[in-house]
């Protein structure tokens, strides 16, 4: 990751909550702590974040109250080569005329562009993707009602009686914060309690996930294993998770990373 591109990520992760550690920030960029702690220093020179001792905080934080977790403008430039392949693979699964449900996140976002050829009926709790889908397809898309977490993307409802009680899908297409043998796991109770009203709603679950995914640990679970029907993921996944998989009955579908490539040269 270039230096601009480290910077703009650093610069997004301050926002999203009141310190961000150096350990946090190299997790996020895959920098060392010495590039990191250099480019804190810099930004702090710029006058564009504030240096505090192990890491860095926002100038001027933001007032509102957002959800746990990097917010929407970092997590879409950590593995997206990887992200871009999932969604490809994921939109092979559906045939014009499909009802389905996109849950918010960077890797199901992606879906939108091979999504640009079909017409299927959409229901979506992203306001980037229904954005995007609006402008760029001939999909029909249905939002979900609630408050609109700016640094998620994403539109979430407390209530029970909101809309999402009123749709089928025969597909949910989700992302996670991680998926480990307890189940999928995710980081804010209520992305847990909206997703959950969701899942219901389809008949099959797929889980979009790179390889990453399986390393991550958080204390809310979403679903168990035997809940997911399909994982797409890239070729990063180690043995021992696709065993964990193999042994829930989940179906693992792996998506190489050159495919986005080569999709995209030969458009």
């Amino acid at each position: 990751m270039h230096e601009s591109e480290r910077h703009r990520v650093i610069l997004s992760a301050v926002q999203d909550r009141p310190v961000v550690t150096v350990i946090e920030l190299c997790e996020m960029t895959s920098a060392s702590e010495a590039t990191i702690r250099r480019d804190i220093a810099t930004l702090h020179m710029q006058k564009r974040l504030r240096r505090v001792r192990g890491g860095a905080e926002s100038i001027n934080p933001p007032q509102f109250v957002g959800l746990a977790g990097r917010p929407f403008s970092v997590n879409e430039t950590m593995h997206a080569k990887q992200k871009q392949a999932i969604a490809r693979a994921a939109v092979d699964l559906c045939k014009d005329g499909d009802s389905i449900i996109i849950n918010g996140g960077t890797t199901t976002f992606q879906m939108v562009h091979p999504l640009a050829n079909r017409r299927l009926q959409v229901f979506t709790n992203s306001f980037p993707i229904a954005e995007h889908l609006l402008k760029h397809s001939k999909n029909t898309i249905t939002l979900s009602g609630g408050t609109i977490y700016r640094e998620q993307n994403i539109i979430l409802s407390p209530f029970d009686n909101d809309v999402t009680r009123n749709v089928y899908a025969k597909r949910m297409f989700m992302g996670a914060h991680g998926l480990a043998p307890i189940g999928l796991m995710e980081g804010d109770p209520l992305l847990v309690q909206a997703e959950q009203k969701l899942i219901g709603q389809a008949d099959e679950l797929i889980v979009l996930v790179d390889s990453s995914k399986f390393k991550n640990r958080s204390p809310l679970v979403l679903c168990p294993l035997s809940r997911i029907d399909t994982v797409i993921t890239d070729e990063g996944i180690s043995d021992k998770a696709a065993a964990m998989l193999e042994a829930a009955d989940v179906t693992l579908i792996v998506a190489p990373f050159g495919a986005a490539q080569a999709d995209e040269a030969a458009s």
